[in-house]
């Protein structure tokens, strides 16, 4: 791990989250800037810059936690589709990246946009309440699923 990377210190419990899931290897939160409410990102504990460093049992891990997730977060939001992906944008540490769609837009690419220069801002930051309160909900569904969960 870390000193440095804000990720490591979020899995070291230095830094508080609203945890969803946590394993030996794995720390599922919220997201403090949603693009929906449910927004969760899931790390490895250990560090890895990028997706593609990630030791392939392990990347599958995350991905089997993430679909347990999206099947939870489809019945919660009341939601089609569940977008799931990789980014690594704004912290290196490899993270994925739930977000119940409500919307096609939710987590598309700037190619499928007419408009050109398009100025983005990060979304606001959701209250600690609000969080705390989606947290325990998706916890609270994720035990619910039991023993069919996989991970």
């Amino acid at each position: 791990m870390s000193d440095t990377c804000l990720f490591c210190r979020i899995a070291r419990h230095q830094i508080p989250a609203h945890v969803v899931h946590e394993d030996d290897e794995l720390l599922a939160f919220l997201d403090i800037q949603p693009v929906r409410p449910g927004h969760v990102l899931v790390i490895p504990k250990q560090h890895y810059p990028y997706f593609e460093d990630l030791p392939a049992e392990l990347a599958g891990r995350i991905l089997a936690l993430g679909q347990q997730l999206a099947h939870v977060m489809k019945a919660l939001y009341r939601v089609e589709r569940v977008g799931f992906m990789f980014t690594g944008i704004h912290v290196a540490h490899a993270h994925a990246h739930l977000v119940p769609m409500h919307h096609p837009q939710d987590i598309t690419s700037t190619q499928y946009i007419a408009q050109k220069d398009l100025q983005f801002v990060m979304p606001p930051q959701c209250p600690a309440d609000q969080l705390a309160g989606t947290a325990a909900q998706l916890r609270l569904a994720l035990a619910g699923r039991g023993s069919d969960s996989g991970v």
